[in-house]
């Protein structure tokens, strides 16, 4: 990660890659997660990409003011696990991660917390997706092969012709019946490989509340990519 600093003395942080391709260096904000990417060409220095993002660090503003201000997990941050906030809670000595009510309780130095949270929340998505999975795959009488956890931007889950599930491990951010609705939308397609009215038929006969969870990942699912889990410089 680089930084530049706004005129109001803000810190913005920047990823930066280099492109074979690129013939001119670019900058991107994502809508989804407001992550802010520098892009450069293989020989351009990195000093004058840098110059060019820092020319540009009022429109950065601008652009992410409209996706809304990126998250780090951290000590005291208040971080939704399973639609309701826990606050991280920072512990010495070692051990598991552990959650005592509303508190996540995280042993460990604090340069390691967020990159240990986001292993526990991964292992607890792959928990609760693979027996919603099940419950649903025996309702239809279908069966995944396999099921794959990424971090991916566009999509919440899909269904490969092989019968690969993949889906979003922030699922587990989410309340409960939203993880459940996504992982019944992806077991349907073991059945239906589009999205037809069949196939939204299936939807309904496994999980028949389907477009009260669909509307709030529709309305609130962007807010679960602002939070970040990399280590902070310094």
């Amino acid at each position: 990660m680089r930084r530049i600093v706004a005129s109001d003395g803000a810190a913005i942080e920047l990823l930066l890659r280099r492109s074979d391709q690129a013939r001119r260096v670019s900058l991107r904000v994502s809508a989804l997660d407001g992550r802010v990417t520098l892009t450069l060409p293989r020989r351009m220095h990195e000093a004058d990409a840098l110059a060019f993002a820092q020319s540009r660090a009022e429109w950065i503003r601008t652009a992410l003011g409209r996706v809304g201000t990126p998250r780090q997990v951290g000590p005291g941050a208040r971080l939704p696990f399973a639609g309701t906030a826990v606050t991280i809670d920072p512990a010495p000595g070692r051990g598991a991660i552990r959650l005592e009510g509303d508190r996540l309780v995280v042993p460990g130095p604090d340069g390691a917390m967020a990159r240990r949270v986001a292993v526990w929340l991964r292992f607890c998505a792959q928990e609760r997706l693979a027996e919603a999975c099940d419950r649903h795959e025996a309702v239809l009488g279908r069966r995944r092969t396999r099921l794959v956890l990424r971090d991916t931007r566009s999509r919440w889950g899909s269904c490969s012709s092989a019968g690969v599930l993949m889906f979003n491990w922030r699922l587990v951010m989410a309340p409960p019946e939203v993880l459940d609705y996504v992982a019944a939308h992806e077991v349907a397609h073991l059945a239906e490989m589009n999205h037809s009215a069949r196939y939204w038929a299936i939807v309904e006969r496994i999980f028949p509340d389907y477009r009260r969870a669909r509307a709030w990942l529709r309305q609130e699912g962007n807010a679960l990519h602002l939070w970040r889990f990399d280590a902070k410089d310094g």
